[in-house]
Parts: C-alpha cells; sequence; structure tokens
C-alpha cells in the first residue's frame, strides 16, 4: 500500500470512529463539488479539529481568512456560544455564494458573517464595523500573502488570541529556500515573521492524510 492510501485509509478510519453521522457537513461538501469549486477544504478531522481547538479556547469572536465553500468555516461556528459570531473573507463571489448557502443549511447564518472582496481591502475595514480583536483566527487563503495575513491578525488579536495558519508544509516544499512558487516563499516570509515577532508563540505541526503531506501552525499571542 502506498503512503498516500495509508494516509486516506487512516483518516477515514479515525472520522468513522470519533465524528458521529454528520449529514449537514456531507451535504456542504457534496455542494461545494457540484459548485466546481477547488476541493481544498480542510479534512473532517481537521475540521474537527478547529472545533475542538475554539472550543477550548471558548471563543466568542472568530475571523476566518478564506472561506472557500463555507467548510471550515461551519467548523468555527459549531464551536460558538449562542452570543458567538465569525466573520470570515472570501476573494471569489462565485465561492461565496456557495458557502452563504451553506451556512444557512447549517442553520449558522445569524452566527456567521462573510465578507467578499480582497481580504487585504476588508481587514482594514473590521474596526469601523466594530471589530477591535478576536479570540481566534484562522488563515486559510492565499499563501502568497500570509505574510500580510499575519501582521492584521496581530492587529486584531490580545492576549490569549489564537492564531492557526494552515497549509505550510506543502509537501516539504516549504525548507526549498530557493522555491520560485510563490506560495511556498509567502509560507517562508510567514514563518520569519513568527520566528522575529516576540508578541506570539508558535509551533508547527507536521500532518498527513486524506490531504496528503501539509501541516499547520498554531500561535498564541502574548501581548
Amino acid at each position: 500500500m502506498n503512503n498516500h492510501q495509508n494516509w486516506n485509509d487512516v483518516d477515514l478510519y479515525f472520522s468513522a470512529k470519533l465524528h458521529s453521522t454528520d449529514s449537514i457537513m456531507d451535504s456542504i461538501l457534496k455542494a461545494n463539488s457540484e459548485a466546481n469549486l477547488p476541493a481544498i477544504d480542510v479534512s473532517p478531522n481537521q475540521g474537527k479539529l478547529l472545533y475542538l481547538l475554539a472550543k477550548l479556547k471558548g471563543a466568542k469572536n472568530i475571523l476566518e481568512i478564506g472561506t472557500l465553500g463555507g467548510y471550515s468555516t461551519v467548523w468555527l461556528g459549531r464551536a460558538l456560544p449562542e452570543d458567538g459570531q465569525v466573520i470570515t473573507l472570501e476573494f471569489n463571489s462565485n465561492h461565496a455564494k456557495v458557502a452563504v448557502d451553506n451556512i444557512r443549511n447549517a442553520g449558522l447564518e445569524n452566527k456567521v458573517e462573510v465578507i467578499v472582496g480582497p481580504a487585504l481591502e476588508s481587514l482594514p475595514i473590521l474596526k469601523d464595523k466594530g471589530f477591535s480583536s478576536f479570540d481566534f483566527i484562522f488563515i486559510d487563503a492565499d499563501k502568497a500573502n500570509n505574510p500580510h495575513y499575519l501582521k492584521w491578525a496581530l492587529e486584531y488579536s490580545k492576549p490569549g488570541t489564537v492564531i492557526i495558519g494552515d497549509n505550510v508544509v506543502r509537501n516539504g516544499n516549504v525548507i526549498d529556500d530557493h522555491s520560485e512558487d510563490l506560495n511556498v516563499q509567502g509560507i517562508r516570509q510567514f514563518i520569519d515573521l513568527l520566528s522575529e515577532e516576540s508578541r506570539i508563540d508558535s509551533t508547527a505541526i507536521q500532518t498527513v492524510g486524506s490531504k496528503g503531506y501539509d501541516g499547520f501552525v498554531l500561535g498564541v499571542v502574548k501581548k
């Protein structure tokens, strides 16, 4: 058995054992596929991890940079208390329409606001919408802009804010300092900023599974 097949089978094993049957999440993935969205949603196990991390944090206000079809958004929304809110930013208007429908079907339309447009244009106006800080921030958009997203995430943080950056291993290519891939360059600059930033404690976790070989950064803001 090849490694990728084994990783996928183990992912399925854990999902079957540790997750209850979830028709809503299944329907989101189906709707995303039918709308021809790229199949780059987090895996079910990764979505559940985001949910649990947000629960552990006790997050009431969550910022997500990169909505796609709303799969991770719904996981995060489910972790919120009744008065919680997710603000999620999506560049592609077609993706956003699919996400809005999925969020509504999940019964979370009162907890989730999708803002359409380039994230680097939406982020500066969040303060005008009444958001001075967030408890939990998930960065999962175009990787070339990750350094800019991190700077904004820190701008909207307070002591204890959790910041997650997805897809940071990129099949191991993150260690290639000569890579011409803009995504790899963006991740490397993102990691460099974290290494220099005194306001946040962070680490990175390598993962394997149905999405292949990748990983994420986890950080907690200190000050």
